[in-house]
């Protein structure tokens, strides 16, 4: 519930429970649900089984399917909730997993969330309309889609859309303050929903168990040589596989798919970490120059280089590439996918994989058009809750790169 400790530092668990084979051998007949409520109840146990089993059926309404694409090529798709991201899984099971605690202890919250884009509107929509949580959403200006924005900044009621004139970094640092401001923790209960928030990446460790299960059933092969190519930003989504693999699902190898902003892939290369500042890409919600989830990174790995550098490969893929995966892929194939997917696809051809890989789809096309529909030459059909949200009049409010106005802006909002 507090998302950032006192010290400004991260939560881990204090050991990861562990499935044993029987468990990890039946995951081709368990659907999603199952596999959500089974790796949920191993944190969770202060909720009834009950309870626990409607949050997740209530998050979770919507489909997570695995398209083959060739041989040893796969796609998750984690884009098919309501705003077609995949953040929509973190946001969603969070936001049900807090309203029933605060409920249940008649308590507020607030929440504060900095997004490079997704993550902004799948938490705006997770929480609106809860009475009891309050979200302020950073985002920086000009370095969003219009489609990305108004997701997030048309809500209104327990929404507020903060724009920031800065980068993403610059809001996470905003963000950061204010959850370890003295004076807002002692007036406020706050909380975050960025992947700095452990209760984010535990529904997204779900479906790498779930992406598993479906290779199973479609190849009736074994899932103990699978490969998972992770499009990184804050790495969040990368991490939430790692905790799956400490908890027993037998991941061969995973790959870091960066942008430019690729810190990390140069880390694993050299054990080497220099944060920059981010740089703007085509695949605009991975462009994190420092990202948060490193730390929890080098944790699991007791802060060895070696260790790390064994399971994780990085590779970081230039807009150029970017445009060229995005029109080969449809040109071959028929297949359309958003830059961030496509940046994983680019480094999968670069990793000269032989395994089976799955790579996580983390948006729909359609929220990327301008970048994707002059590269394959067609329009993108824009589904039916895109349409909806592009009528919508924008409320957001804008500030500088500066603690003091958020802080005013927070209090004003709990003095209503």
């Amino acid at each position: 519930m507090q998302g950032l400790a006192g010290d400004g530092g991260l939560f881990m668990p204090e050991h990861f429970p562990h499935f044993d084979k029987k468990f990890i051998n039946a995951l081709g007949k368990k659907n999603f649900e199952e596999i959500a409520l089974e790796v949920s109840k191993q944190y969770i146990s202060d909720i009834s089984e009950k309870d626990l089993k409607k949050i997740v059926k209530e998050a979770f309404n919507f489909k997570v399917p695995l398209v083959q694409i060739s041989d040893n090529l796969f796609i998750l798709e984690l884009w098919h909730g309501p705003t077609l991201a995949f953040k929509d899984f973190g946001a969603r099971f969070m936001a049900r997993l807090m309203n029933y605690y605060l409920k249940r202890e008649k308590k507020d919250l607030n929440i504060i969330v900095a997004t490079s884009g997704d993550t902004g509107s799948a938490v705006a929509r997770g929480f609106y309309g809860l009475s009891n949580i309050k979200v302020f959403v950073l985002y920086p200006s000009g370095r969003v889609t219009p489609l990305q924005e108004k997701q997030m900044a048309t809500l209104g009621k327990n929404i507020v859309a903060i724009e920031v004139g800065g980068n993403f970094d610059d809001c996470q640092k905003l963000a950061k303050q204010a959850l370890s401001d003295p004076e807002l923790r002692r007036k406020l209960n706050l909380s975050s929903a960025n992947s700095i928030n452990f209760g984010r990446l535990l529904p997204q460790s779900f479906y790498y168990f779930y992406g598993a299960a479906q290779y199973c059933q479609l190849t009736n092969q074994p899932i103990n040589q699978l490969t998972f190519t992770v499009p990184s930003g804050n790495f969040g989504n990368l991490t939430a596989g790692l905790i799956a693999k400490q908890m027993g699902l037998p991941v061969k190898q995973f790959i870091a798919a960066t942008n430019v902003n690729d810190a990390i892939p140069k880390y694993l290369k050299s054990g080497k970490y220099v944060s920059r500042v981010s740089r703007k890409t085509i695949s605009n919600a991975m462009d994190v120059g420092n990202p948060s989830n490193f730390a929890r990174m080098l944790e699991i790995y007791g802060h060895s280089y070696k260790k790390m550098a064994k399971d994780i490969n990085g590779v970081a893929i230039s807009d150029k590439e970017t445009r060229e995966t995005i029109k080969n892929l449809y040109h071959e194939t028929g297949y359309v996918a958003d830059p961030h997917t496509a940046i994983g696809i680019a480094a999968v051809k670069q990793s000269n994989v032989s395994q089976p890989v799955i790579v996580l789809s983390t948006a729909h096309p359609a929220k990327f058009r301008e970048v994707v529909e002059p590269i394959i030459g067609k329009k993108v059909a824009l589904p039916r809750q895109l349409k909806a949200v592009l009528r919508k009049k924008k409320k957001s409010v804008l500030i500088e790169n500066n603690f003091e106005d958020l802080k005013k802006i927070v209090l004003e909002e709990n003095s209503q």
